[in-house]
């Protein structure tokens, strides 16, 4: 907590495109209750058209865990809000549960275009808009819904069972561009992005926001600088393949935060195995640029990374998305630099 400030952390739940199949209920049940123990609030379920369902794969999480929420990854294009309305208020009713939502306007432009949506970009999240507010006119139970919008029209709707209020979902809204930090004020949603390197971000997203704001990273901290780094470049080797699918992933990309990453350098110098004599930046996008995963890393030793996010804290970052957690160990490690982080903030 800062100034009474909680902060939020969420893990991310593996991808059944990277798991095989008889492993992978495994695998997201593993990973939720490591994410559990570690204390984190929730746990993120990505949806595209490449992954199984989110919904039955937050089925699993939520009968794995105790208290951990998943964050629902929420495309519009694959549902009605009543729908999701739905899906929410079953869960809470089987299983007393709370779902938190990560609201999207995009993903992959050519999911999109296969299902038949050309829909601009700032326009998907005008419709982003609007589909979340009738859903959550529903969950809120404000009576009987009618909206005559530009995307959806509902009359006299209402939602069965109802949602009982404490269990209202959190609302999270995925973008940088300005488009998407509209949407997200308009929504009093808290708006998620990715961190720009220590020093060269813009003003406060939390001003912008309304709800203050969230960044996506990846952690790994060691104790020790170059065992952290070792991890770091064995997990995420350079790949040709991988860079070349980068490359030409960016290519069809309309994502105004994929091309902002893109943009930067953020390989560490230096052989990976190259002591130096003044610990390097910890912001590495290495895994994003060998399309690895989506994010920036922080790597480094625990009161290094712990450096950069109480930097982060600071400047108003009150959420928190952690990428696929490899590891028991590797939450644990996040634990202890999270904790010296808010002591930082705190001191």
């Amino acid at each position: 907590m800062r100034g009474g400030l909680m902060l939020t952390i969420y893990a991310t739940c593996p991808q059944s495109k990277d798991v095989e199949q008889s492993a992978y209920l495994a695998a997201v049940a593993n990973v939720s209750v490591w994410s559990e123990q570690a204390g984190c609030t929730g746990i993120l379920v990505y949806t595209d058209n490449g992954i199984v369902d989110p919904w039955l794969v937050s089925q699993v999480v939520i009968e794995t865990t105790q208290r951990l929420c998943p964050l629902v990854a929420v495309q519009p294009v694959y549902m009605h809000p009543y729908s999701m309305a739905k899906m929410i208020t079953s869960l809470a009713f089987l299983h007393g549960r709370a779902i938190h939502l990560n609201m999207l306007a995009g993903g992959f432009r050519n999911d999109l275009l296969a299902l038949g949506d050309e829909t601009p970009h700032d326009e998907r999240y005008q419709r982003t808009v609007e589909y979340t507010e009738i859903a959550m006119a529903l969950l809120r139970g404000q009576g009987p819904v009618t909206v005559s919008g530009r995307y959806y029209s509902v009359s006299n709707l209402q939602l069965t069972p109802a949602l009982p209020a404490e269990l209202v979902p959190e609302l999270l809204v995925s973008g940088s561009s300005p488009a998407g930090l509209q949407a997200a004020r308009t929504l009093g949603a808290t708006a998620v992005k990715y961190p720009d390197r220590p020093g060269e971000e813009r003003l406060s997203s939390g001003d912008e926001a309304g709800a203050g704001f969230g960044v996506r990273v990846g952690v790994i901290a060691r104790e020790d600088a170059d065992e952290a780094w070792q991890v770091a470049h064995e997990r995420f080797p350079d790949d040709r393949i991988g860079q070349v699918t980068h490359r030409l992933a960016m290519g069809v990309s309309d994502s105004h935060w994929h091309h902002q990453l893109s943009s930067r350098e953020g390989s560490r110098t230096g052989p990976a195995n190259s002591p130096a004599p003044i610990e390097p930046d910890p912001y590495w996008l290495g895994p994003f640029q060998n399309y690895k995963t989506f994010c920036p890393y922080l790597v480094g030793s625990h009161d290094r990374v712990a450096r950069t996010l109480a930097h982060y804290m600071e400047i108003g970052t009150t959420t928190f998305i952690l990428d696929i957690p490899a590891s028991e160990e590797d939450l644990a490690h996040i634990g202890v630099v999270f904790a010296r982080a808010q002591e930082m903030v705190t001191a």
